[in-house]
């Protein structure tokens, strides 16, 4: 950590958003933090500086590790050239304490921004032209802004320095050497500034969208509830690897017991971010749209949960603001949207866009990780399809009325994509399937992915220098089915679209977990939360499908099977948006699960036998993620040499 010194430093404060600062210098006169902190308007210029650290790491593709960093999606070489994305370099395994990866504890990042609210919160009750209710307001958000960052740290360092004030100027480098807070204390202090901050927040609803993106009453208490649902997980509570894991004062960084009363404290905070939620009109976004059958109305409110045009999200509880429109979702959908193929004679073509490169794909894994229609896995489901050993080989359409217009009648379907919960078909397209890329359903296309067809490749073979999808499968998620493939990256700049960073969802997973957890035995109280859900996913409640469907109903009556069924259900529901990055740290269950080969089919076969490999199963597309986790090292974040030897603080275990 660089100095954090209690004295204006201009330069580094002149952010692009924030480029008219400098002209509030008067004439003939030097500005200092006392002058910007005499007005309304310079002093807001602060807090939303402040603000922009936030949002330049969170909603970015390119910085934010989280983000691509698991074994959801598969690549290429082509875009990974240069490592602009953070999260699939990361995954190949090249963490390093050199230059990390997906940094954020240095002098400049959010250790900067922490001095620069130490400052606001020190110098805002001074601004003479500002109504004290403002000031109250305004300090609590940027309280809880603090706490935000501190909870980042957490989550990737593991505990951090607590800096409750700025340092004067006359303070020795000596004296700046502060050491990293045990790990509960760091806890403490996160939620301290939120029940601090708690009695001047205001509700989402409240907010004008130019405050949206600054910390509401119900984004504080779920940062809270994250905060201690993180600390009662195993990764941070009782993990025998870091036992040793000291100060160089020798001081304990982490308790060495398990406390299985961290879930509860866990649990009474998201049932208070729950309720608060519920009491100010946020809900599951549910029958937004009526389409023409009830599976596709399902499917938008799918779609429309994680999306959130003109900041309008029904269920959404923090939003972050992109810097533009290329951080963020804006910054994946050139890569994600289908490229299509121009057939000889033609010179345009409805769903044509050369900005498309279509090669950001989900992995087979994800494509089999969804439910059935009765809300199972696929090898447990009794009633599913043709059966599980089936998947890879062709059937037909069972259920006409139910997938009219998600599935061609009569016409030969891959058995794994038949018969699947509305969020496979929301989330993923595939081969032989309906994908709605304009207003109305006339729209509907079928994605016909062999080599030679509308969306498969125009190569004969699989290259470094040419944009290719390699799976067969293309993310449906972040896109917005209404509108059409041609000149979609225009059209969605306006409106400006919000990135979701906090929903209604993941609060009721958060509860099931936690619930399940601390109680002897799952009972109803675990099943509630992650049934409503359920039911917007359109898929039955757990214990009618386990108990009705499986062929391992006693699955949800014991701790571990239903620990399995809430893990299983976040990696469905928040699939793609950055959650299984962090999910399977605190698990502690990454290195079992990233450090595998990811599969799709061949791309290059040209009719239905050859790209669905004979119907043999898919193969392998990707083997780079294979040893890219080090479970000795990588469920916590290395911190740069360089601040090591400038802080003295005590360096992540085994890096």
């Amino acid at each position: 950590m660089k100095k954090i010194i209690y004295i204006l430093a201009i330069l580094p404060l002149m952010f692009v958003s924030c480029s008219n600062f400098l002209d509030m210098v008067p004439e003939d006169d030097i500005e200092t933090v006392e002058t910007i902190f005499e007005r309304d308007m310079q002093a807001r210029t602060w807090f939303k500086m402040c603000y922009t650290y936030l949002n330049m790491m969170i909603p970015d593709y390119y910085a934010n590790p989280a983000l691509l960093g698991t074994d959801e999606f598969v690549m290429g070489e082509l875009m990974r050239k240069g490592d602009r994305y953070s999260g699939l370099t990361i995954a190949t395994g090249r963490q390093n304490s050199f230059t990390p990866i997906g940094e954020i504890w240095k002098g400049n990042s959010f250790w900067e921004a922490i001095r620069y609210i130490n400052i606001f919160i020190d110098k805002v009750d001074g601004v003479y032209d500002m109504l004290d209710a403002d000031k109250k307001m305004l300090k609590a958000e940027i309280k809880v802004l603090k706490a935000h960052l501190y909870f980042e740290m957490l989550r990737r360092y593991g505990p951090f320095i607590i800096v409750d004030k700025n340092f004067d100027i006359t303070t020795s480098d000596k004296e700046m050497q502060l050491p990293r807070c045990p790990f509960d204390d760091c806890v403490t202090e996160i939620v301290r500034l939120i029940d601090e901050a708690r009695p001047d927040l205001i509700p989402l609803k409240s907010k004008p969208i130019t405050r949206k993106a600054y910390h509401s009453l119900e984004a504080a208490l779920m940062l809270k509830a994250q905060t201690l649902f993180y600390a009662a997980s195993p990764l941070f509570n009782g993990n025998p690897e870091y036992i040793s894991f000291k100060n160089k004062d020798g001081v304990n960084l982490f308790k060495p017991n398990y406390d299985p009363e961290k879930w509860k404290i866990a649990a009474v905070a998201i049932e208070d971010a729950i309720a608060t939620s519920k009491q100010n009109g946020i809900t599951l976004v549910s029958q937004l749209k009526t389409k023409s059958t009830p599976f596709l109305t399902t499917m938008f409110d799918i779609e429309r949960s994680a999306m959130a045009p003109a900041y309008e999200n029904s269920e959404a509880i923090h939003y972050v603001r992109p810097a533009d429109l290329q951080s963020g979702q804006g910054s994946i959908l050139g890569i994600i949207l289908p490229m299509v193929a121009l057939f000889p004679g033609e010179n345009n073509h409805e769903l044509y866009d050369g900005n498309h490169m279509g090669v950001l794909s989900p992995s087979m894994k994800m494509v089999e990780m969804y439910y059935s229609s009765n809300g199972l896995p696929l090898n447990v489901d009794k009633n599913w399809a043709n059966g599980y050993e089936k998947r890879y080989q062709m059937g037909s359409l069972t259920k006409p009325e139910t997938y009219s217009k998600v599935i061609p009648d009569g016409r030969n379907v891959l058995n794994l994509h038949l018969d699947r919960e509305p969020r496979f078909y929301a989330h993923i397209a595939t081969d032989r399937t309906y994908w709605q890329r304009g207003p109305d359903e006339k729209n509907n296309v079928i994605v016909e992915a062999y080599r030679g067809e509308r969306f498969g490749t125009i190569h004969d073979k699989i290259t470094n220098s040419q944009a290719q999808n390699l799976t067969g499968y293309w993310i449906k998620k972040f896109t917005n089915s209404e509108i059409k493939t041609q000149n979609y990256l225009t059209s969605v700049s306006n409106p400006e679209y919000a990135y979701v960073n906090m929903r209604l969802a993941e609060l009721y997973l958060m509860l099931a977990e936690a619930r399940n957890e601390y109680l002897p035995t799952p009972d109803a109280t675990v099943y509630e939360p992650l049934n409503i859900v359920r039911k917007r996913a359109g898929i039955p409640d757990v214990v009618t499908a386990w108990e009705q469907y499986s062929t391992a109903p006693s699955t949800i009556k014991n701790k571990i099977g239903m620990r399995g069924v809430i893990q299983r259900e976040w990696n469905i529901e928040f699939a793609f948006e950055g959650v299984r990055f962090w999910n399977l740290r605190r698990w502690k269950t990454a290195a079992s699960e990233l450090n595998v080969e990811l599969y799709g089919w061949n791309v290059l076969g040209q009719d239905e036998r050859s790209f669905y490999n004979n119907y043999e199963g898919p193969k392998v597309v990707w083997s780079k993620n294979k040893d890219g986790f080090n479970a000795s090292t990588d469920y916590l974040f290395p911190i740069r040499g360089e601040e090591i030897f400038n802080s003295g603080v005590t360096q992540n275990p085994n890096w």
